[in-house]
């Protein structure tokens, strides 16, 4: 460990970018020394509306990564610009947040996994909902044997997105956001692997309504664990309804369903499922998630030499399964097997 505090710099002023910042000033260990965007205007205001008006403001990344000062950046750009910054972090010697997507094809998953093992550099991925605290309770669940082994895993995200959202000039794009599932549903299936294990196979089917897309706006698949457990994941940014992620895993001792939990092995005779009072993943808006134990999670993977269970490593397989997922649609639901990258 190190006395010094870490230098943590932010790169792209969009809507995530202000937790991200208030985060890395709410851990102990940390200080904002720098914040950057492509525009100055746009990065000079988000210092001063995330309470950091002395930051070094930069417009070119490798100009900030230069910096001796910055030890940790949070990427939060669009994602069709990540994989070259991710790249340029690890050969800089960085650690490093980025927002997902991490890369919207495999070519580029792969560029950045292998840049990141071969600096070794701490990462970790924002898939902010695994310190979601209802989530949380579900991993201590399944951790404890409450509801013994996993056959079936359901997850969904549901989140209608239209031109309100500041990131809409990407993220309907296929250049910038390329399909529903690498856009936003990527966090259903990064949970559902978190919960239920590695996917060994997907059937995609792809639908939607909302023609502002250039990708189906919403994809659903049945998905193949390598535990033998089956499943079924899917996405909608065309949702006409208040944002939903919904977590149903079923199991040989019992049942949960988001907050709910009926388990034979911890409460036996029980009649109904228990809810448990906790904060669900049901906001969209940013200020809801929680950044503050994503940042505090990474700091101490960096403090103490530690590798995350969410990192660029472990991201490139919830990544894989998107693709896949699309790859399948495309082909009117033909089955398709992982991994899709080589070790």
């Amino acid at each position: 460990m190190t006395d010094r505090k870490l230098g943590a710099a932010i790169f792209g002023a969009g809507w995530v970018s202000t937790e991200h910042i208030r985060a890395y000033q709410q851990n102990p260990h940390c200080e904002v020394v720098a914040v950057g965007s492509r525009k100055r205007e746009s990065a000079e205001a988000k210092a001063v509306e995330a309470g950091a008006p002395d930051a070094t403001i930069y417009t070119d990344f490798g100009k900030l990564l230069a910096d001796e000062r910055v030890d940790v950046v949070s990427i939060t750009t669009p994602s069709h610009l990540h994989c070259e910054e991710v790249i340029m972090a690890a050969e800089a010697g960085k650690h490093m947040s980025v927002e997902k997507a991490i890369g919207l094809d495999l070519d580029e998953l792969r560029r950045m996994r292998d840049a990141v093992r071969k600096a070794k550099v701490k990462t970790v991925v924002s898939f902010v909902l695994r310190w979601n605290p209802s989530l949380l309770n579900t991993k201590a669940l399944l951790d404890a044997g409450a509801i013994g082994d996993i056959f079936y895993g359901e997850g969904d995200y549901w989140h209608g997105v239209s031109d309100w959202y500041s990131g809409w000039p990407w993220a309907h794009t296929k250049e910038g956001g390329r399909s529903s599932f690498l856009f936003a549903g990527c966090h259903a299936v990064d949970a559902i692997r978190w919960f239920c294990g590695d996917i060994a196979e997907v059937c995609g089917f792809a639908g939607g309504w909302d023609k502002r897309y250039e990708y189906p706006a919403t994809v659903v698949g049945a998905v193949r664990f390598t535990s033998g457990a089956v499943g079924k994941i899917s996405s909608s940014v065309d949702i006409v309804s208040p944002y939903q992620f919904n977590i149903d895993l079923l199991g040989t001792e019992g049942t949960i369903r988001d907050n709910r939990l009926y388990s034979k092995k911890l409460m036996p005779g029980q009649t109904h499922f228990a809810t448990i009072p906790t904060i669900l993943p049901d906001s969209g808006d940013v200020e809801h998630h929680p950044f503050v134990g994503e940042i505090d999670h990474l700091i101490d993977c960096i403090l103490n030499d530690r590798e995350s269970y969410v990192n660029v490593e472990d991201a490139v397989k919830t990544h894989e399964a998107c693709i896949a997922m699309d790859l399948s649609a495309e082909q009117g639901g033909q089955p398709v097997k992982l991994p899709l990258i080589a070790d």
